[in-house]
């Protein structure tokens, strides 16, 4: 199946998205007599970080094989089987088990469909990030840090796996009709900073518009306006940050008057355009010269 859609999930406020680690990374090493059969209550992602493995998965026996840089998600009470790849280099890497809620109503992953194994974007500058996640001690209670950790991991898997969204089902374990709306809507809203507005996000959406706006408001911490009005500023945010002309942003994003345009970024960033746009420059040339 090839890809059909972006995955919405970097755009949506990080309050709406709950995620729990079940418990702590587990540390793969294993030799060549390696075996294992399983079923776990929650979904786990298993990434390579060198040698091999052959996984056979759910009832169809899916057969993979992961490679460094591969990572590999389990759904939840799927049953799977796994070996040693071949040869003599142990397979190494990590495996963790979670769970990602959206708005605390239900299992976001479930509704996603997805590849079973990819190669993770970016290999060179995720290895030494899984690494870190993988080697840190484990302690009774996962860090913060680890969390953000695998919420990159995990991110970077989903964005390249994301195939599409399941056909909603009556299951009581999945996202209600109206948190799911709320989400495609906010995805819409966030990917599209130039597109037609709140009314073309809201286009078969089948609920009332001052409910819809009500719950979203609810969910998201603002109205769909608001949030339409503070993604445009962050993609303005990000053409000042290129060093673009003020009147330059203001007329892409469809302002007639630049002065309402640094009202409106202040109001949302803290600081004027030009301002923003000043220091941008000068964080770069403090690299730059480092």
């Amino acid at each position: 199946m090839d890809k059909t859609e972006h995955l919405p999930l970097r755009h949506i406020p990080m309050q709406s998205l709950s995620l729990r680690l079940a418990r702590s990374t587990i540390r793969m090493v294993h030799g060549p007599r390696w075996t294992i059969e399983k079923v776990n209550p929650v979904h786990d992602l298993v990434i390579c970080l060198s040698g091999s493995g052959l996984y056979h998965v759910g009832e169809a026996r899916e057969e993979i094989l992961l490679r460094p840089g591969d990572a590999m998600l389990i759904p939840a009470f799927t049953r799977f089987t796994g070996r040693h790849g071949g040869g003599d280099a142990p397979l190494i890497g990590l495996a963790q088990h979670f769970s990602l809620d959206l708005f605390g109503r239900g299992d976001v992953v479930a509704e996603m469909a997805l590849s079973r194994a990819v190669a993770l974007p970016d290999w060179p500058q995720l290895e030494p990030l899984a690494r870190l996640f993988r080697d840190q001690p484990p302690g009774r209670a996962l860090t913060l840090s680890q969390h953000h950790q695998f919420m990159v991991l995990l991110l970077a898997y989903l964005e390249v796996a994301f195939l599409g969204w399941q056909t909603p089902t009556t299951s009581p374990a999945n996202l209600d009709p109206l948190s799911m709306q709320i989400m495609m809507v906010a995805s819409r809203l966030a990917t599209d900073p130039l597109g037609g507005g709140v009314q073309d996000a809201h286009d078969g959406v089948p609920y009332n518009s001052d409910y819809f706006r009500r719950a979203f408001k609810k969910k998201i911490g603002e109205t769909p306006q608001k949030f339409r009005e503070l993604k445009r500023m962050e993609f303005a945010a990000s053409r000042l940050a290129q060093g673009m002309a003020v009147k330059t942003v203001a007329a892409e994003l469809g302002y007639t008057d630049p002065y309402f345009f640094s009202r409106m970024f202040k109001r949302h960033m803290g600081a004027s355009p030009s301002t923003f746009r000043d220091r941008a420059a000068g964080q770069r040339e403090m690299q730059e010269a480092r």
